[in-house]
């Protein structure tokens, strides 16, 4: 049976780390965030109140046809994982529209949700804002050196409120503070696992602070040095 699974996160949380461990181990077909360059956005930085939503709008439409791709059999593999859920989108148009823009944005966002692909499982990574302040400082990729930690800490807000709101399907919270699933073969399997289970609708062996969850807490997570 294929699966449609989503791994979400604030940027530099593990999204697409995650998202190639699932490829190399199972196979999966991966659908990551679109790379095209967004003609809209350098006019964005020097006139944002005029193209706010031209900027946008190329974001939700470069999203929804990446995602009806995902309907077409011959992309199919029995798993497939994305590492962006469609409706999170809007938590960045609440950011730069105004409550005009936002509305138009609503009535297409709408209609194309419509007919995007429902995942079995989202997996929502977390990790301290710390922690993603300094893996963004390590990396010093082109764009993100501009993030400040307002920002993420409103853009978390947004996501928390985004997760409560969304019933589609079952969500999988996993601590990412120190877990190292690129490099360590014990948690590697550990996250494996966890994912199947919740797959296969074995939810509760993963609610946050269940007995499961902390066992496997203590065994991914390396006590911090002293």
């Amino acid at each position: 049976m294929r699966r449609f699974l989503v791994i979400e996160g604030l940027i530099g949380v593990g999204k697409t780390t995650l998202c190639r461990l699932l490829q190399d181990t199972w196979g999966a077909k991966l659908v990551l965030e679109p790379a095209e360059t967004n003609p809209f956005l350098g006019p964005f930085y020097e006139d944002p109140e005029r193209y706010a939503f031209a900027a946008q709008m190329f974001y939700l439409v470069s999203r929804w046809r990446q995602q009806d791709t995902i309907r077409q059999p011959e992309l199919f593999s029995e798993l497939v994982v994305s590492d962006y859920l469609f409706a999170k989108d809007r938590l960045f148009a609440e950011k730069t529209l105004n409550a005009v823009e936002l509305e138009l944005y609503d009535r297409f966002a709408s209609a194309l949700g419509e007919r995007t692909p429902v995942p079995d499982l989202v997996i929502y990574l977390e990790a301290p804002v710390d922690t993603i302040m300094e893996r963004i400082a390590q990396r010093g990729a082109v764009g993100e050196t501009a993030i400040t930690r307002s920002y993420l800490e409103d853009l978390k807000a947004r996501y928390e409120q985004l997760l409560t709101d969304f019933t589609d399907c079952p969500i999988l919270r996993m601590s990412n503070n120190d877990l190292n699933y690129r490099d360590d073969d014990s948690a590697r399997k550990r996250v494996l696992s966890r994912i199947e289970r919740a797959l296969n609708g074995d939810m509760e062996a993963n609610a946050p602070g269940s007995e499961t969850d902390r066992e496997a807490q203590a065994s991914l997570f390396p006590e911090a040095p002293t």
